[in-house]
C-alpha cells in the first residue's frame, strides 16, 4: 500500500509501517495520507484513498465532511501532544502575570550602559511588577486532554481551578482532579476567574465567542490565554479591552497582524506542539491508527466516523453507509451469497454508519453490497 506524507513526519511513527507499505512524498493514488499542518481543502482525493491521519488534534486543515461523503476516514491523535501544550500554557500563565517578555525587551535596551546598568535596573523594574498566580482562580473552558493536564499543574502551583465543558463525558469527568470545581455555565468562568484559558475547538458556535459581550462579564484585569484556536477570540473586541485595562494581558499561540506588537499581548508562533516528543507521539499514534484501519478495518479516534473495533480473527468486510440504511439489509446480502458472518459491529456518527463484519471467507460480496442504496464504500480485507 502507498502512504503519502504531506508534511515531514517523525520516523518514530513511519517505522510502524512494514515493507508492505511505500512511504512517499508524492503519490497520485495513495491508500493512506498522513498530514500535520498542510491544507488539504484544495486536495483532489483519489478513489483509492481510504484514510487520512492528522498527526495532531485539530483537523481544520482537512475537509472532514467531504471526506465522509467520499468514504474517507479521517483520524486525529487526541492527547498525543497534550503535555507539550500544557507546558506552554503554564509558561503563558507566568508571562501573563510577571511581564517577563516586556521586561526582557526593556533589559536589552540597557546594553552599553556599563556600570549604570545596576542603577537603571533598580529604578526601572517597578514598571514590570505583577501578581503571583498562587491563590488565584484559573478558569478552564474545555476539559479535554490538555485542559485536564493544565488543571493538574495549576493546582500543584497553588491555584484554584474552575472548569466548564458542555460536552464533558463521564469518562473524562472521572479523570479530572478532584479539586477542579465544575461550574454550570461559561458565564461562571467569566465572572469568577482571574485567568481564563481556552481549550475548545473552533466551530460555528465557538468562533468569536470571546467578544465584547463575553469580556464585559469578566473580572476587571482578567488575563486570557488562547492555546486552542485563534478564531475563538474577536481581535477587535479584545484590543479595545486591552486598551481600557479590562483585560490585563492576552497570551496567544496564534499571532495575527492586528495583535502583533500590541502592548500586553504575548504572541507566540504556534509553538504548542512544537517539541520532538510531541511530534513523535502524534506520528506514532497516527501511524498505528492508520494501520489498524487499513489492515483490519478497525476505527479509533476518527472525527467523521464512529469508533468500531473487532478483535475476532478472520477476513473482514467494512462498509461505510448512510445511517438510514439498516445493517440487516447488509447482513441479508451475506446470507444470499452464502457467506457466514462470524462477528460484526456497527456504530453511527452524524449521518453515517460504519459496519465491520468478520466472515468465514471473504468471497466477493462487496460488489453486491455496493449496489445497496446508501452505501458509500464497501471494502474486502484479507487476513
Amino acid at each position: 500500500m502507498d502512504i503519502l506524507t504531506l508534511n515531514k513526519i517523525s520516523k518514530i511513527g513511519l517505522k510502524e509501517f512494514d515493507s508492505s507499505y511505500n512511504i512517499l512524498e508524492e503519490c497520485e493514488n495513495p491508500q493512506g495520507i498522513i498530514v500535520r499542518s498542510a491544507s488539504m481543502h484544495e486536495y483532489e482525493f483519489s478513489n483509492e484513498t481510504l484514510a487520512v491521519a492528522r498527526a495532531g488534534a485539530g483537523v481544520n486543515n482537512i475537509p472532514v465532511a467531504d471526506c465522509a461523503g467520499k468514504g474517507v476516514v479521517v483520524f486525529n491523535t487526541p492527547g498525543a501532544n497534550a503535555n507539550a501544550v500544557k507546558e506552554l500554557v503554564i509558561c503563558g500563565l507566568m508571562v501573563s502575570s510577571r511581564k517577563v517578555m516586556a521586561s526582557y525587551d526593556w533589559c536589552k535596551g540597557l546594553k552599553g550602559e556599563g556600570e549604570n546598568v545596576g542603577k537603571l535596573v533598580e529604578k526601572g523594574k517597578s514598571q514590570f511588577a505583577g501578581p503571583e498566580i498562587s491563590g488565584k482562580t484559573l478558569g478552564l473552558i474545555g476539559l479535554g486532554a490538555i485542559g485536564r493536564l493544565v488543571a493538574d499543574s495549576a493546582i500543584a502551583l497553588g491555584m484554584k481551578v474552575a472548569g466548564f465543558d458542555a460536552f464533558l463525558s463521564d469518562e473524562a469527568k472521572a479523570l479530572l482532579n478532584s479539586q477542579v470545581e465544575l461550574v454550570g455555565s461559561v458565564e461562571d468562568i467569566y465572572e469568577n476567574a482571574d485567568y481564563i484559558s481556552l481549550h475548545i475547538p473552533a466551530t460555528a458556535d465557538t468562533k468569536g465567542s470571546i467578544n465584547e459581550a463575553a469580556i464585559a462579564k469578566m473580572k476587571d484585569g482578567v488575563r486570557i490565554l488562547n492555546f486552542a484556536r485563534g478564531e475563538l477570540v474577536n481581535s477587535k473586541d479584545l484590543l479595545k479591552a486591552l486598551e481600557s485595562g479590562k483585560v490585563s494581558c492576552y497570551v496567544t499561540d496564534f499571532p495575527t497582524d492586528d495583535v502583533i506588537g500590541v502592548e500586553n499581548v504575548v504572541a507566540l508562533p504556534h509553538l504548542g506542539a512544537s517539541t520532538p516528543e510531541s511530534e513523535e507521539n502524534c506520528a506514532y499514534m497516527a501511524a498505528v491508527q492508520m494501520k489498524e484501519f487499513l489492515e483490519k478495518g478497525n476505527i479509533k479516534n476518527s472525527v467523521n466516523f464512529p469508533n468500531v473495533i473487532l478483535d475476532d480473527e478472520g477476513d473482514r468486510i467494512s462498509v461505510i453507509h448512510k445511517a438510514d440504511l439498516n445493517t440487516n439489509d447488509i447482513l441479508s446480502v451475506f446470507t444470499e451469497k452464502g457467506v457466514a458472518v462470524k462477528a460484526f459491529k456497527s456504530g453511527t456518527k452524524g449521518e453515517y454508519t460504519y459496519s465491520l463484519f468478520v466472515v468465514d471467507s471473504a468471497s466477493d460480496v462487496t460488489s453486491a453490497i455496493s449496489q445497496l442504496n446508501g452505501v458509500v464504500r464497501a471494502r474486502e480485507i484479507k487476513n
